[in-house]
């Protein structure tokens, strides 16, 4: 029995010491960016009624909610993602603002994973939402605060891969395929299978032109010229439009400065169903997830009653905190640690002192003294840079 409470639960994890300090201030250096772009924060709660999650809006799958019942008997969920929460927020509490709403936010999300051995079930995010703008400065606003923020934490070796949903979207429109092969083609595609799709449409009565455009995706990314041959493969209206509105983001990111960080991707595919046109991902060395990832949704609103454009993006934050540590990147927390070492005797002078350093921005822990205690190799673990004996000449 002592031994399963000790133990947390598969997929979660405890997070203590310099390893917190580390994350609590990366998060802040993140939520100083989101700040300096005018982004106001907002808390949803951490379970909510089951609708805000389900099928209609294009969430995670039910299978991997965590569910539960109130003393009423409504199913309510852990949120497993935070856009709905902040959309269903924005709709209840914003519905008759018509100007753009800029909100952010960090939080813990859950999903209940069955099929991803050793991967967390509860993580933590933090991001924005800008809701009420339809425009492509939004859409590069968004990316620009991906790029300038992990510019912030001491990365410097990333990308941000950027697709559009709407580009192979509108082709499987054209192609009228059914959900069954609809869904093995997203799969192939995503998985860059070529010769997969080629084989799946070929007895297929199919055009020509939407086969060789199908079969072309999955080899469809890299820098910014990949556009220009994906021209060829844009047999229909709305993926050219896709291909225009890539065009003016990446013309504007070269304007934030941030355009040698942006990749495109118009293979790219998301489990998350609500995305309507771009969608974006951050990968770096250290992790081979995104750490990073959003895009545009502007028919999510629709389902809570406030029809608006809309887009945002989340980092996943204990990702992010294994790239940096695997990357070797310096988390510089800023605090100055020192301990007191003090004997009863000396406890007021030590208070003094302590109190005293840190009313200079500096973080002071008192120690009483104890024989045998080995202080320096307490101060090597705990990150403490000075240790001040109470007992040595003028030390206090």
């Amino acid at each position: 029995m002592y031994q399963q409470i000790l133990h947390t639960p598969e997929g979660v994890r405890d997070i203590y010491n310099g390893e917190c300090r580390r994350k609590n201030y990366v998060q802040e250096v993140l939520h100083g960016v989101l700040h300096s772009y005018g982004y106001e924060d907002i808390q949803t709660p951490t379970f909510e009624f089951f609708d805000v999650f389900s099928k209609e809006v294009g969430t995670v799958a039910s299978r991997e909610l965590y569910k539960f019942f109130d003393r009423e008997g409504n199913t309510l969920v852990l949120r497993p993602d935070i856009t709905p929460s902040i959309a269903r927020a924005v709709a209840k509490y914003f519905a008759e603002e018509d100007m753009p709403v800029r909100l952010c936010y960090v939080a813990n999300t859950f999903i209940n994973h069955s099929d991803f051995q050793g991967r967390l079930k509860e993580n933590t995010q933090l991001g924005a939402e800008l809701i009420g703008d339809g425009s492509v400065e939004a859409d590069a606003e968004m990316i620009a605060l991906v790029a300038e923020s992990l510019l912030k934490t001491g990365l410097t070796e990333f990308q941000v891969s950027v697709g559009h949903v709407d580009f192979f979207k509108s082709l499987l429109r054209e192609s009228r395929l059914n959900e069954e092969m609809e869904l093995e083609l997203r799969e192939l595609i995503s998985n860059k299978n070529i010769y997969g799709v080629r084989e799946l449409l070929e007895p297929l009565p199919i055009a020509a032109g939407l086969k060789e455009a199908f079969a072309a995706i999955p080899d469809l990314f890299g820098s910014v010229d990949i556009l220009e041959r994906a021209d060829a493969c844009a047999v229909t209206e709305d993926a050219k439009r896709a291909l225009e509105r890539l065009r003016r983001i990446y013309d504007l990111l070269a304007c934030y400065g941030y355009e040698k960080y942006i990749t495109f991707d118009l293979g790219v595919v998301s489990k998350y169903k609500y995305y309507t046109g771009i969608i974006f991902q951050a990968y770096t060395y250290g992790t081979g997830e995104a750490v990073a990832k959003g895009g545009r949704y502007d028919t999510l609103m629709d389902h809570f009653g406030k029809p608006a454009p809309a887009t945002g993006f989340a980092f996943v934050v204990d990702r992010l905190m294994n790239a940096l540590l695997r990357q070797k990147v310096a988390v510089d927390t800023k605090a100055s640690k020192v301990m007191i070492v003090y004997r009863a005797s000396q406890a007021k002078a030590a208070i003094w002192k302590a109190m005293e350093l840190r009313g200079q921005g500096m973080a002071v822990e008192l120690m009483p003294d104890r024989i045998g205690r080995d202080y320096k190799a307490y101060a090597g673990k705990n990150e403490i840079e000075t240790i001040i004996y109470a007992g040595e000449e003028d030390a206090l």
